[in-house]
Parts: C-alpha cells; structure tokens; sequence
C-alpha cells in the first residue's frame, strides 16, 4: 500500500486541527465551499466560519486531510495558518464519536469562533491585542529558566529575566480537561481557574485580576484558540496587563517538539473520538473520583448528576458503586461531602446515559420577537439545571403564539424536564383576530379588543393574506376548513430568515420540534440549509402533526438529517392534518436516521406510555 514520504500509511486516519483569525469577506460562501469540498473527500467533524476567521476540527483519510491542507493553502486567506495533523485510528466507538460530532459534517456560519462572554450582550475583546505567541521551543525555554531559577534561588542571573513570584502559568482549559494533564513545575505560580466551560473562564479573570497584574503571564491550552481570546481580555485591562504570552500550536504542537512530554505531564484531553493524546511519559495525573486511585480514562462518558460535566470512574467503581456522581466543583458549592447513594443501578445507569456535549453552556436566554430584547419568559429552565439538557426550539401552529403553545406542552415539558429545555418564539407572520358571528346575516358588532387577547401568528400564510389591525377583528371569511393548511403557501422567505437570526443570536440548539405548520416550516428550513450548504448545529428534529409543502422531487433527494414523526394513526381524530399527509412528510426524511411514532389521539402531542416512552428513547440518543 502506497505510503508518504515519512512512512505513513496514506490510507489511515488522522485529525486535523486549525484555526486562523482573519477577515473573512463572505462567510456564506466559505462555508457552502467547505460543505461542498469536505464532502467530496468524504471529511466529518465540525467547521465554524465567521466574519473574523475559521476555526476547524475535522477527521477522515490522511490522505484526504492533506488534500484538504493543500487546498487552503493555495487561498491567500490561510496564508501563515497552523494545520495540526495527527495520525490516529478510525473512529471506533460509535457513541463517542457521535458525541464529539465525528460522524458526520458540521459545518457553520457564526458570530464568535469560540464563545468567551457568557453574557451576549457583553462585548469580546479585540482579538489583535492579543498576547505574544511562544513556539513551543520558546515557551519550554522560559519554563527551564524559570525552573532553574527556581533550583538556584537566584532569580537575578536567570536569562529569562523572571523571577519566580513574577511569572504565572494560566491555564485556559476546563477542569476536566486539566484533571488529566498539565503543566508541572515545582516553585511556579501555576493557576489552575477549574472552570466547566470556556465561558466562564471571563469572570474568572475579573474576579482573580489582581493575582494576574504586573506579571509575566504564560498561557496554554489545547491548541490555541482558545488563549487568543482570553489573553486579548487579560491585556485590554490596560496598565500592568501588557505582560502575556501563549504557547503558539498549544499543547500539541508542545508534545510533537517533546514527546517525553517536557514539562507537560499526564495527557491531553482533545474534542474528537481519541478522547486524549499522551506522551511517552506514562504518569497518570487524574484520580477516580470514588476511591481516589490513578485514573484517566474518559472513555466511559461517566458524568456528574448535576452539572453533566465528565468526571472520572474507575472500571472497578462503575461496577461496584451504587451512588450518585458528583463532581468537585458541585461538592465544592453545594457543600456536598460525598455523592449521594441511589437505590438501583440501573436508575445510575439512566441517568449516566443522558450525556450532553463536552462544552456545556451557561443559560441562554430566548426572544420574543427577533428585534425584542431577550426575555426569560418562554424559557422552561432553571438556573439550577441549566447545564444538564438538550435545547430544542419550538415552532408553534398555525394561528398560535409562543405563549399558547407553551402552555399546551406544559405537560410535555413536565415529563421531559431533566433532558430537554423548551424555548418558544413566536412566528413573523402577525395574523387578524377573527370570530364566528352568531347569526351570519346580522350586523353583529364585533367583539371588544381586549388587553388580554394575545396576537396570534404564522409561519406560512395564503397568498390573500394581509395585516393584521390591532384595533379590531375581522369576521372569518368561512367556517373551519380542515384543508386551510393547503392554501398557505407564502411566506417562507421572511420565516426563513427569521429563524436564520434566532439560530444565530439564541443558538446554538440542539433540535427543533415544529407543530401542525410549525412542524411544516422546520422541514423546510432543514431543506433549505441542506440545499444551500448554510448548514447549522442542529442535530435532530421533532416533527409532530405535520404536513408537506413540497414534493420529494423539487426536494431532490432525502433529507439527510434525524427525524423524529409523531402523528395519529388513522383512526380519524386529527380533524385537522391527516395521518397519510403526515406520512407524507416523514417520507421526505432519509429512512436510516429517522423514527415514526403513531398514536390513537387527536391533533395533540401525546405525554402517556408508551408514546412518551419512545420520544424519551430519542432523545437521550443526542445526550
């Protein structure tokens, strides 16, 4: 088999890692070319593109990677960018896999390469005043004069310049990631900020500014990026701040120049289906967080019941205990001494199986309407387990509002609240108020505009329709018509877009649930975004008493994405949408990834058994 010139098997597999800020004149475009190329050589994983640069993690063949490589350093854009390549095996667990977004192409259009500000109406920081990149050369010689500084107890002849109590070492990483490996040297002023998410790691500064001020401050992460931001936020504090350094390439690049590790021990945890990449140095830093004995292996996705954050079990304590997983962090802030016992294992094993994403988030909060200010109000989570859930936006029905379709899957959110946060907005489209008249012929005044009576909305309207007066109503043109759905037809333009901000300013979300035409416009959108490449972070729809508004062929094939089809059975309770035109939506869905429920019910979402059983099953899927 044909081999590269440093022997490698061209044919294995590799990860490829990349980031660059710059400017980036057409974000839409770059990222339909990388749906379109990455395809073509059969690439997975995730690309984020913005109008301030790239930033990427994908796998597949080293062969097609290094294609890849070629094929943006021939666009000037990347000039001078850093392509990480790593030899590795093929992806072997399927879950973690999946987890990390490694079998599949995500590829999307941002605001912010990496979120810092967990607050979005807090602005980032400049990302050119960012600190001085450090080779890995650079950086291991300042941590070996720092060290021998150290040994000697004479700062003054070191070359470097540094006095121990001047130099800092900061880690960017969460505490997962730092439990397992890490920068060690004796007698340096090495901070650890144990933050859960990137986020965080904002307030951690501010709160911790003055620990930082006046010092030679070196920073490290996994790759890069993430140092870029937070270094930048560090100097624009201004006086005493202009001090920071970063390892360039992070904690691969410093592994590759030392593969016995340096003074990096233990390993590196990395966003893909290797989990963690070590050295040949083979120490074991992190602990089992039961028994207390050398343990680092993430592989088994164990979870803290709390925050969802990975934490460390051993083989023999995911066999023996039979307690809740509580991290350090939650006992710390809790105040909790020990975890708490459970009475099953197999209720442990449940809750185990509800996995989120490795970056969780803080709360998010959902608006109204897209130009309104972010409100709270059609959010159903709690500060408390904000960290622990799937995010599913919510399109309600036709003639329905946020509000109203909250209240009628209150039931639904009840069962579901420990996996799944609801967020509901309401649709572009303003409707009249309308009323029946009680005698057709008469001249019957019509009722009063009440304060109460909230606006209804749609997603897709008839191409008669017009807007609506909020000083008045508007008798309906016909009695109730069970095939009304047919006739609207308009529309899509202005929803699409609409939803397209909302992705973009709330996102990300983990999948959309659209009722009756709710459920219509979200198959459409995910046409749309297959169709034009604008591909977006969600990874599932939930698609209840829907109908078609195309055919499969002006869609042009499946749509390649999760599916889940919820609609009655027939029996002739859903006066409204019939079951073989729901049928006829779920056929649009590419069969292997998709899954029908069919109930005895009425134009309802089902909570009872089996039915909430089997939405249950599909959603701890993406956890």
């Amino acid at each position: 088999m044909e081999e590269n010139g440093d022997g490698r098997d061209a044919e294995s597999y590799g990860v490829l890692l990349y980031y660059n800020y710059i400017s980036i004149p057409d974000a839409t475009s770059l990222a339909r070319f990388y749906d379109t190329h990455c395809r073509s050589l059969n690439l997975f994983g995730r690309i984020r593109v913005g109008l301030e640069g790239v930033n990427a993690t994908i796998g597949g063949k080293l062969s097609a990677l290094e294609e890849h490589i070629t094929v943006m350093n021939s666009n000037s854009l990347f000039d001078g960018t850093d392509f990480k390549l790593a030899p590795c095996g093929h992806p072997s667990n399927e879950k973690i896999a999946r987890e990390c977004g490694f079998t599949s192409l995500s590829v999307r259009v941002v605001k912010e390469l990496v979120t810092f500000m967990s607050d979005p109406l807090l602005k980032s920081p400049v990302i050119s005043n960012a600190g001085r990149h450090l080779s890995a050369s650079e950086f291991h010689y300042v941590l070996h004069q720092a060290a021998e500084c150290a040994n000697d107890g004479n700062a003054l002849q070191c070359e470097a310049r540094m006095q121990n109590e001047d130099l800092v070492l900061l880690d960017a990483r969460n505490v997962y990631e730092t439990r397992i490996g890490k920068f060690k040297l004796l007698n340096i002023n090495t901070l650890d900020p144990e933050i859960r998410q990137y986020s965080d790691l904002a307030s951690w500064i501010d709160k911790h500014s003055e620990r930082l001020r006046n010092k030679n401050v070196l920073m490290y992460c996994t790759g890069g990026i993430r140092c870029e931001m937070a270094s930048a936020y560090i100097r624009s504090k201004g006086a005493g701040f202009g001090n920071v350094f970063q390892l360039f390439g992070g904690i691969q690049r410093y592994m590759e120049q030392f593969p016995d590790g340096g003074f990096f021990k233990g390993k590196n945890f990395v966003f893909d289906h290797r989990i963690s990449v070590g050295s040949q140095d083979k120490d074991v830093l992190g602990t089992c967080l039961i028994c207390g004995s050398p343990f680092d292996d993430y592989s088994s996705r164990c979870r803290c019941f709390y925050c969802r954050m990975l934490v460390l079990v051993c083989y023999n304590c995911q066999g023996t205990y039979s307690g809740r997983y509580i991290c350090e962090l939650c006992q710390k802030h809790n105040n909790v001494e020990k975890p708490v016992p459970l009475v099953q294992n197999s209720q442990l094993h449940q809750e185990l199986s509800q996995e989120s994403f490795d970056v969780t988030e803080t709360e998010a909060e959902t608006s109204h309407h897209i130009n309104a200010k972010p409100c709270r109000e059609h959010s159903t989570r709690s500060v408390s387990d904000c960290r622990s859930k799937l995010r599913i936006l919510c399109l309600h029905g036709f003639r329905q509002n946020a509000s109203s379709f909250k209240g009628r899957t209150s039931s639904l959110a009840k069962k579901l609240k420990n996996i799944v946060e609801f967020i509901f907005i309401d649709a572009p489209h303003e409707l009249p108020f309308i009323y029946q008249p009680t005698e057709p012929c008469s001249q019957q005044i019509s009722p009063v505009l009440l304060e109460k009576c909230k606006k209804r909305f749609a997603w897709l309207i008839s191409p008669n329709s017009t807007s609506s007066d909020e000083n008045s109503w508007r008798i309906a043109e016909q009695q109730f018509d069970p095939f009304q759905y047919k006739m609207q037809t308009e529309g899509f333009e202005l929803s699409y877009s609409y939803l397209q901000d909302v992705v973009l300013k709330n996102g990300p979300f983990d999948g959309i649930l659209g009722f009756s035409q709710g459920a219509a416009m979200a198959a459409l959108f995910l046409e749309q975004q297959q169709r034009s490449g604008q591909v977006s972070d969600l990874r599932f729809a939930i698609l209840c008493s829907g109908f078609s508004t195309v055919s499969s062929k002006s869609v042009g094939g499946f749509i390649k994405f999760p599916s889940l089809h919820i609609f009655g059975d027939g029996r002739g309770r859903d006066r409204q949408i019939n079951c073989e035109v729901s049928r006829d939506l779920a056929d649009l869905f590419d069969k292997n990834s998709s899954v029908t429920i069919q109930h005895d019910m009425g134009h309802i979402i089902p909570t009872r058994s089996p039915y909430i059983d089997q939405m249950k099953a599909f959603l701890l899927s993406f956890l």
